[in-house]
């Protein structure tokens, strides 16, 4: 290139740069400052909850309860109408799939439809939120939004056999419906708020929910620079799945500078991540109701940890000196210094000691969690420092090589309920901080909490949230449809006692969600539906379809709780562990559990799964996508599963209604789709039958868009 030329293309460079900045700049401008009158008003998710007034009926026969009220003043709006009450088959099948996740029995749609009592659909509407198939049920869409998974992710990917205690903690929190300020609570905080309980140990899973880096942690020491990002990482990751779970807030955009769009300060990030210092993610142990044995056995169970590293560091350290590549030779006593050598026999006789003091102990519990080392907390881990928080500082640019001011633990200066710096001695145990943390989400002035978990109960019900970008309040995300109405259910919901199954039974009694899902051709060009003329048809989730599968083959297993359910072959478990799906047998029945308690890995997703939209469990999902491809039907009609399923489907229907082909097929119709052939569906069923079998036609009707699709 000549120089003439080299001129040319760096002034166009340059040109095209100073371009790209300015409009970064125009965009950054516009999105700090919004509209004029956007900007003289603070953000609508900074802003405290207040109980709106209840808008005034139009036609008290649309009206339910205050959510249609809302409904209607945004409807009466724009001129539109709210559609008419679903028919009893669709609405049954609706409400027990939103619920308990699975389809209900022809029998109890036949019997709801008879029953023409004025309380018959609250009535079901109390028996399934008092079902165990309801935790169940939301606890997968929790799960979903905190990452769980039972393998750690990242390069090796090895498994994590303790972590399912925090899933079931979910599962049996939900159908106790534990007051959600508990509930939080418990998550971030629960070995200091709640000591000695089930609930306060195995709910600190959500803490060590997401992916971690085993090289980075367990092969690395965090003296050495990766081991210092890895553990940047790990925090981070703390940080963002609570504030972004709880809160709904991208707070970890501040990590390398100030949030360009929300105001968040990186002082605040870091303050937050000051709140883990102490932390890191191990299997501990712990006794139910007995706090004291469970510190005692800790503290037994990390001397015997620090001891062993302390003689594992001496031998290492000799069998450099001797040239040995192992520490168990001869030669390496000879190697130590006499008071080297005493020191390593020292620990060697207190091991033993040590040894015989925790055996002595009744046989503990177990979970994957967030947890300090040799901290006066309840567990013990793998942490640095004794337990003593790590020192966190602002990071330029959010590398740990250039660190700046230290910082102490807090929230977020924006929200001014309580001051952002918690009032936390430097000597308080560590526990005290995410005590805090846990008070601070909370507080009933805090508004973001509050709106959250509402927001994201309204989206499982109706396809959307009021605000359709549930992990990001922020500016950057939307603005709710109908804010009155969020702000209605956050208070209503905070100020009686933060019940789940209340708030449930108020959204899906409601006449907005017992509307008829058809499309009006006058008004089909409202797609989005966003003022919620009409219910909205979803999509079954993947573990609703399977599960499904499973309860009209007859097959399910009901069994709650325990360890996962694993339908692949670990290959080359010792390094990084190969799961393939492949190697599994369809026939195996521990595998016919409900979905919920799939064993999870995070590097190689289950096929079939994924092809339906299961959520990745790398990532923090507030919404699954819905895809419709013809890969989904491919799946549906010719994976094993499928197979197996459809030939099981065959043997109930001819176990029940033997020796008739069209009491097969009725009776089928019924199990699928809540509902009867017509006279030409069953013709045409029939002769299929006749021709391909009773299992083809099974999977014929398994793969049809009204299984997988609730009205």
């Amino acid at each position: 290139m000549n120089h003439r030329k080299r001129v040319l293309f760096m002034r166009n460079t340059r040109l095209r740069v100073t371009l790209c900045l300015w409009v970064v700049g125009v965009l950054v401008a516009y999105y700090l400052s919004g509209s004029s009158a956007e900007a003289q008003t603070p953000h609508w998710a900074w802003q405290p909850i207040k109980r709106p007034s209840v808008p005034s009926p139009i036609l008290k026969s649309q009206i339910s309860n205050p959510i249609d009220a809302f409904i209607a003043a945004k409807l009466k709006q724009t001129g539109l109408t709210p559609s008419p009450p679903a028919a009893r088959r669709p609405l049954i099948r609706r409400l027990y799939f939103d619920l308990i996740g699975l389809p209900p029995t022809p029998e109890r749609v036949q019997q709801f439809i008879a029953d023409r009592s004025p309380n018959a659909y609250e009535k079901l509407v109390d028996e399934l939120l008092a079902s165990p198939r309801y935790g169940e049920r939301w606890a997968r869409h929790w799960l979903d939004v905190v990452h769980y998974g039972d393998t750690h992710g990242y390069d090796k990917d090895k498994p994590r056999p303790n972590a399912w205690p925090y899933r079931d903690y979910v599962i049996r929190a939900f159908n106790e419906d534990k007051p959600y300020k508990r509930f939080v609570e418990e998550q971030i905080a629960g070995d200091v708020l709640y000591p000695g309980t089930r609930d306060g140990n195995e709910a600190l899973g959500f803490i060590a929910a997401g992916p971690w880096d085993f090289i980075g942690h367990a092969e690395l020491p965090e003296t050495k620079i990766d081991g210092k990002i890895a553990r940047h990482l790990d925090r981070d990751d703390m940080v963002a799945n609570t504030i972004g779970t709880f809160a709904s807030v991208t707070v970890h955009c501040a990590q390398c500078h100030h949030h360009k769009f929300d105001p968040i300060s990186q002082e605040d990030y870091y303050s937050l991540q000051a709140v883990f210092a102490a932390l890191d993610r191990a299997d501990k142990k712990y006794f139910v109701n007995d706090p004291a044995m469970t510190a005692r056995f800790n503290q037994l169970d990390g001397r015997q940890r620090d001891l062993a590293e302390r003689k594992r560091v001496i031998e290492r350290d000799a069998a450099k000196a001797t040239g040995l590549d192992k520490p168990d030779k001869p030669p390496i006593d000879a190697a130590m210094k006499p008071e080297t050598r005493a020191e390593r026999d020292g620990y060697v006789t207190e091991l033993a000691q040590l040894n015989q003091q925790l055996a002595a102990f009744p046989k503990p519990e177990t979970v994957y969690a967030g947890t300090v080392h040799y901290g006066t907390g309840t567990f013990v881990g793998t942490g640095a420092n004794h337990g003593k928080p790590r020192p966190i500082h602002v990071l330029a640019r959010g590398q740990v090589t250039t660190p700046k001011q230290e910082v102490s633990a807090g929230a977020l200066s924006i929200l001014t309920f309580q001051p952002a710096r918690f009032a936390i001695a430097n000597d308080a145990p560590e526990g005290e901080r995410r005590a805090a943390l846990a008070r601070w989400l909370t507080h009933p002035d805090n508004p973001l909490t509050w709106r959250s978990i509402v927001n994201r109960v309204w989206q499982y019900h109706f396809g959307a949230g009021l605000v359709t970008t549930p992990n990001d309040f922020g500016r950057n995300g939307a603005k709710p449809s109908h804010p009155e109405l969020l702000d209605w259910l956050a208070a209503e919901f905070r100020d009686t006692g933060g019940s789940l199954k209340r708030l449930h039974k108020l959204i899906v009694m409601s006449a907005t969600y017992r509307q008829s899902s058809n499309i009006k051709p006058a008004i089909s060009t409202l797609q989005s539906n966003e003022l919620l003329w009409r219910q909205n048809r979803r999509k079954l989730e993947a573990e609703a379809v399977r599960d499904a599968v499973l309860s009209v083959s007859g097959k399910l297993d009901l069994k709650m709780g325990g360890a996962g359910w694993q339908d692949f072959v670990v290959e080359r478990p010792e390094h990084s562990p190969h799961y393939e799906y492949g190697l599994a047998d369809p026939n195996d029945s521990r595998t016919w559990r409900r979905s919920i308690y799939r064993f999870i890995v995070r590097s190689q997703t289950q096929p079939w799964m994924t092809a339906l939209d299961c959520a990745d469990p790398s990532m923090r999902v507030d919404k699954r996508n819905e895809s419709l491809s013809p890969l989904q039907a491919l799946a549906l009609l010719n994976n094993g599963f499928m197979l197996t399923q459809s030939e099981h489907f065959a043997a109930r229907l001819l176990r029940e209604r033997p020796n008739d082909l069209a009491a097969q097929i009725i009776r089928a119709h019924w199990l699928a789709f809540s509902r009867a052939p017509s006279k030409g569906e069953l013709e045409k069923y029939v002769a299929f039958a006749r021709t391909h079998g009773l299992p083809n036609l099974c999977r014929v009707l398994l793969n049809l868009s009204e299984f997988t699709f609730a009205d």
